[in-house]
């Protein structure tokens, strides 16, 4: 773990703490799946028209997960919610007689300001602190070495959502918009002898947006401190 993630991670946790004598603290885990949309590929085989093809390609986003914790601090109907995030995202570019998986993993920091609507519904938004972790693509130069992609040149995106919660469970459904600006790439593709396929291309926006859904489980909230877990000293 970098030293620009300890410090942020230190920060958020120091604050969390720090206000848990005089409000309502929780902590719990969450887990689901990510979908994810953008990015563009510009295949360029002028030279070789016969053999290539040129053309624009965007990915189908393809289903992938996460897992990981969150702390809630509760200011009467207002909140702040830091959280930790664990993720892998993929999707896929269909090519002329071929095809080619894009994969992301990645760890996040979403720093959440929030709202309680009404009674278990709650809407947040906030930053989020990403980073990437590894990125690829298949069919890619050298193939037994696939290289990394640039994803992205600012570790940071913008989050929004809503979650309700009922009891020790919940679900929350957030989009997450990305703050970094394109980058441009020129990458060669293994073309497999497919005639009509591309070579030469430029990965002209590597970023993406993703929908994340997650159910969630509370495992510690101190409005409930009073029932002590039998043989422990949690409360739940």
């Amino acid at each position: 773990m970098n030293k620009k993630i300890l410090s942020l991670l230190i920060c958020v946790f120091a604050f969390t703490i720090s206000t848990t004598q005089a409000q309502e603290f929780k902590l719990g885990l969450k887990g689901g799946i990510n979908k994810t949309f953008g990015g563009e590929i510009v295949a360029n085989n002028s030279n070789n028209p016969g053999r290539y093809t040129d053309g624009t390609f965007s990915p189908d986003g393809k289903i992938g997960f996460h897992v990981g914790g969150w702390a809630q601090v509760n200011f009467g109907k207002l909140f702040v919610r830091p959280e930790l995030v664990y993720s892998k995202l993929k999707s896929e570019y269909v090519f002329p007689g071929s095809t080619s998986l894009y994969e992301v993993t990645e760890f996040s920091v979403p720093l959440l300001v929030g709202y309680n609507v009404w009674g278990p519904l709650d809407i947040y938004v906030g930053p989020a602190y990403k980073n990437i972790i590894d990125a690829t693509m298949e069919k890619l130069e050298p193939v037994n070495d696939p290289p990394q992609v640039i994803v992205q040149n600012t570790p940071f995106s913008a989050q929004v959502g809503a979650k309700v919660e009922f009891g020790s469970f919940g679900l929350d459904v957030r989009y997450d918009k990305t703050l970094s600006t394109a980058e441009s790439q020129n990458v060669d593709f293994l073309n497999d002898g497919v005639i009509g396929g591309i070579n030469k291309a430029t990965i002209t926006d590597a970023r993406y947006d993703q929908i994340i859904v997650s159910v969630t489980f509370k495992l510690w909230d101190t409005a409930n401190k009073d029932r002590r877990r039998r043989g422990g000293s949690c409360y739940f």
